[in-house]
């Protein structure tokens, strides 16, 4: 049975990343499923961001494979991954400076999406208003708040028109009613059948959305599983939390 026809859109096979003598991932097996929403957490230097980069590819793995559909996508770099539909967001906004919210999003539909101009512009209304940003279409970039730009960054994965989403500490250094926000818009996204992979320190918005839960410790995958189970294991305890779990 192939991974495709098992439900698997995205896996990766012992993937190990080398930075000099740095060991920053070691021999990680993941999957995602169609429409599956994951969230990964871990200590600082767990090498989530990594995982995450790697997956887009942004960085090649020092060794392993990274399957996309059942093709070998280990090999292709970060421009042909979005094309294909793997997007990610940043921890820190990277929105294009001198252009509005629209042109932004627009500019990710035509080449991320490869969608010709009429099409680019329905994806990118699409997209900016999923993210409750129609009223600052207009605005430039540079001139939102960080709330607004954590949207627009979300936006601008959108319009690329993803099967697969890689979110990185999208909810970091947000109020908790900015991360509610949020959250509700990822849940929006999930619900319609979008395939989701979440990096986050804030755990408690994470488990607003994610049905699994993954834990790293100094680049390996330490627990997996249910949400609740995970967080309760003692081995992220230790890890992660360094104290009991309420």
């Amino acid at each position: 049975m192939t991974a495709e026809s098992n439900g698997v859109v995205l896996s990766t096979s012992g993937i190990h990343k080398r930075f000099n003598a740095l060991v920053v991932l070691d021999a990680i097996d993941f999957s995602l499923r169609s429409h599956e929403a994951v969230g990964i957490v871990g200590p600082n230097g767990a090498g989530k961001t990594t995982l995450l980069s790697v997956l887009a590819g942004a960085h090649p793995p020092t060794s392993g494979t990274i399957h996309f559909r059942g093709a070998d996508v280990t090999g292709l770099p970060a421009s042909e991954r979005c094309r294909l539909g793997i997007v990610r967001t940043h921890q820190i906004p990277q929105p294009f400076s001198g252009m509005t919210v629209f042109e932004n999003v627009f500019v990710a539909a035509t080449n991320g999406g490869q969608l010709h101009r009429e099409a680019a512009h329905a994806r990118a209304i699409e997209a900016i208003s999923l993210c409750g940003m129609m009223r600052l279409a207009n605005r430039r970039a540079e001139t939102l708040g960080l709330l607004d730009r954590k949207r627009l960054e979300l936006a601008r994965a959108l319009g690329a028109n993803p099967s697969v989403l890689l979110l990185d500490e999208i909810g970091g250094g947000l109020t908790d009613g900015e991360a509610s926000e949020l959250v509700a818009t990822i849940r929006q996204l999930h619900a319609s059948g979008l395939a989701i992979v979440w990096i986050e320190h804030i755990v408690h918005i994470l488990l607003q959305v994610a049905e699994r839960l993954i834990c790293m410790d100094a680049g390996r995958i330490i627990a997996d599983g249910e949400p609740r189970a995970v967080m309760a294991d003692n081995a992220v305890i230790s890890a992660y939390l360094g104290g009991s779990v309420h």
